[in-house]
């Protein structure tokens, strides 16, 4: 089955309303090596932290519905977990929950010697994300440029 197909049907999983308390954040199948592996990140409704026992209410839920309906030809491993202080922001939502906070981006390609950048996020859209650099400003890059833009882990 498609990487795409698969992380779809994990979202029709969730939209279904099988997972009470918990909302979808990212899922990815990815083939690393000779395995194949479905993650899915998860966070909790009412914000709270995800434990371990959150992930395995899950996984278990999950791994259930993807044995009864067997839509994935390949073998695979199934991980469970909170995406993590540096989330990976990919969709809409996930740059709108961080509005104003640190963000890292990695670029394709080198700008002023670097491709990697850090600022507040000032704004985005489909097209563009915009964020305050120290020392910089505004910097406003397309979105196609950006390899890569997760929340920064401020101490």
């Amino acid at each position: 089955m498609a990487k795409n197909k698969v992380t779809d049907l994990v979202e029709q999983y969730f939209t279904a309303g099988g997972f009470a308390g918990y909302r979808l954040y990212e899922s990815e199948f990815v083939k690393e090596g000779p395995d194949h592996y479905l993650r899915v990140y998860i966070e909790r409704e009412d914000g709270d932290y995800v434990s371990t026992d959150d992930c395995e209410v899950v996984s278990r839920g999950l791994s259930d519905l993807l044995d009864r309906d067997d839509p994935i030809e390949q073998n695979y491993f199934l991980e469970v977990s909170s995406p993590g202080l540096d989330r990976i922001l990919t969709r809409p939502e996930h740059f709108q929950a961080v509005l104003g906070e640190e963000i890292e981006l990695s670029l394709y390609k080198a700008r002023k010697g670097s491709k990697k950048l850090a600022g507040k996020l000032v704004s985005f859209d489909e097209e563009n994300v915009t964020i305050a650099v120290v020392g910089e400003g505004e910097v406003s890059l397309p979105r196609k440029e950006i390899a890569k833009a997760n929340l920064a882990v401020v101490f």
